[in-house]
């Protein structure tokens, strides 16, 4: 129910005075219109009193009850039936329960005395002197006298209700308890948070007030174990201690032999245990957990999966190698990398294409409900093949167009690097192991150039070939995923021509862009690449978005 005083009174002005609507009222107000009625009907805020409690053992024995009251209250007064005298009565007449509910129900027979008190004190302030002075002589001689403890009780309820209503100022709370630690988030922790802290927060608070703990507790509607746990915990933490998050001190998910009979089957596929399945799911694998004698629910087994690091998770397809010389030939090639000279030069040497000049697709920003379409069917201006080098140590890359792929074409791309190389001392040439790279007659070429270089001079070359089906150790295929990103995907080039200006054009600002800020490649190609270009074994130096 609705506590504020000021606020309680001022909506009965605005609805009994002013005569607004009791809809607008609670609308502005932000409560709902059954408050709206309750504070209508009582001239003030009624007092907090205990929450309803049902007795269902002790029906059949309250007529029993009030008939004992009746009897002790005309001979020596209802202070001397207490609530252990009442239950070792109504135990002879076949009650099963425990004094503690007998203990509740008095206590909502006081209370609702108390209730009779206020709703006669509302009456009273309607009536004049002598109206009320009558009542009050007819109420007197009905009511029973109150015992200091009764009175005690009420008094802690009427602090109790002034506190949680805000009636008490911080300061004269502050000089009534004394020094009290964390008294700030007391208050802020009652007045702001929520039931649970208020009733955290009201518990400290009463308890070093001195009120009794029958008293706090009917209050609060709350255990007496619960107050001697609030107050503990207070006592020895502060504030922190009070309102921290209560923690299980035994969790399931802590449960080793859980942890460990979990990681089992999941080691094991579950066909062992007669399920259709080639991979687990959360719902067979509880499943067989309870077969096993533990009963689980899906957010445990999370929760202990995933604090081992356990993930469902995609297989990713990987790149490997057949050759039988893979670890030889990969050694080789780092060997000469970590030992290259500033006067020899090691080239990463590949083709790309064939690809036709004609519409390309690509991903690119596009404004929302319009869908980029491509057309199936479409006819070819042209096609091209790029054959190409790159040169780690200074990250140049050297390139011609070529009609075919074949042994003719490396010889080339070998007169060209000896050409644009004159004062090195060695030439590596590395490649993958297409048929074309290692030909005999390619390599009788070589043979042939490096005689006449010792004789007449020039730079002698050297090939460093890669394993078989080992493409992704290449690290110019780095290169060609940038280049297509930049400049083939999303183009529509009219004619050969104009797609070759605009790689020899993309060629021009790579190289220009390596020789202002030098950088090996091998670390990180350069920025327009999405793909490091390392030599490493986990490494896939093409683009995982780009297919060719």
């Amino acid at each position: 129910m609705y506590r504020d005083n000021d606020q309680w009174l001022k909506i009965r002005h605005q609805v009994l005075v002013e005569g607004i609507p009791r809809k607008q009222v609670a609308r502005e107000a932000g409560i709902d219109v059954k408050t709206v009625r309750k504070m209508l009907a009582h001239p003030r805020p009624l007092p907090y009193g205990p929450r309803c409690v049902r007795h269902p053992k002790l029906g059949p024995y309250i007529s029993a009850i009030h008939k004992m009251l009746q009897e002790r209250e005309a001979s020596t007064g209802p202070q001397h039936l207490t609530a252990s005298a009442i239950f070792e009565s109504i135990r002879k007449l076949g009650f099963n329960g425990n004094c503690r509910t007998v203990q509740r129900y008095l206590n909502r027979m006081r209370h609702s005395n108390t209730r009779v008190w206020e709703a006669a004190y509302d009456r009273i302030l309607s009536l004049d002197r002598q109206a009320a002075i009558k009542f009050l002589r007819q109420l007197s001689g009905a009511a029973p006298a109150l015992t200091t403890k009764e009175r005690t009780d009420r008094e802690a309820f009427e602090w109790m209700r002034r506190v949680l209503q805000k009636e008490v100022s911080s300061a004269s709370l502050w000089l009534e308890l004394g020094k009290v630690p964390d008294f700030g988030s007391l208050l802020k922790r009652l007045y702001e948070g929520s039931l649970s802290d208020r009733n955290r927060s009201l518990s400290v608070l009463a308890s070093i007030r001195g009120w009794r703990t029958s008293a706090i507790c009917a209050f609060l509607g709350i255990d007496k174990k619960t107050l001697r746990k609030y107050v503990r915990n207070f006592e020895q933490g502060g504030a922190a201690a009070l309102f921290a998050r209560q923690v299980r001190a035994v969790r399931k998910q802590d449960d080793e032999a859980l942890k460990t009979l979990i990681f089992g089957v999941l080691h094991e596929p579950p066909p062992n245990y007669g399920i259709n399945r080639t991979t687990w799911t959360m719902m067979t694998l509880r499943r067989v957990l309870t077969e096993k004698g533990q009963s689980v629910c899906p957010d445990v087994i999370r929760k202990i999966t995933r604090a081992a690091g356990w993930r469902w998770r995609k297989a990713r397809v990987v790149l490997t190698s057949s050759d039988p010389a893979y670890s030889e030939k990969l050694r080789r090639v780092r060997s000469i990398l970590s030992g290259l000279q500033p006067d020899e030069a090691f080239f990463s040497i590949d083709e790309f294409g064939p690809f036709a000049v004609k519409m390309q697709g690509g991903r690119a920003l596009t404004p929302p409900g319009e869908l980029r379409t491509l057309p199936q069917w479409q006819n070819s201006r042209g096609t091209l093949i790029i054959t190409a080098a790159l040169e780690l140590s200074r990250n140049q890359v050297t390139h011609f167009y070529s009609e075919k792929k074949n042994t003719a074409e490396m010889i080339r791309m070998m007169e060209c690097l000896i050409e644009r190389y004159p004062n090195h001392q060695r030439l590596y040439l590395s490649w993958d192991a297409a048929s074309w790279h290692i030909s005999r007659q390619l390599y009788d070429r070589i043979e042939k150039y490096n005689a006449t270089a010792q004789r007449v001079g020039g730079p002698l070359v050297n090939t460093a070939p890669l394993p078989s089906g080992a493409q992704f150790l290449n690290v110019i295929e780095s290169v060609f995923s940038g280049m297509a990103r930049a400049i083939i995907h999303n183009s529509n080039y009219a004619s050969l021509d104009e797609a070759k200006a605009a790689i020899d054009r993309y060629f021009v600002e790579r190289n220009t862009q390596f020789r202002r800020y030098p950088k090996r490649a091998g670390h990180k190609i350069w920025g327009r690449e999405r793909e490091h270009a390392v030599f490493s074994e986990a490494n896939n130096c093409k683009d995982p978005y780009y297919y060719r």
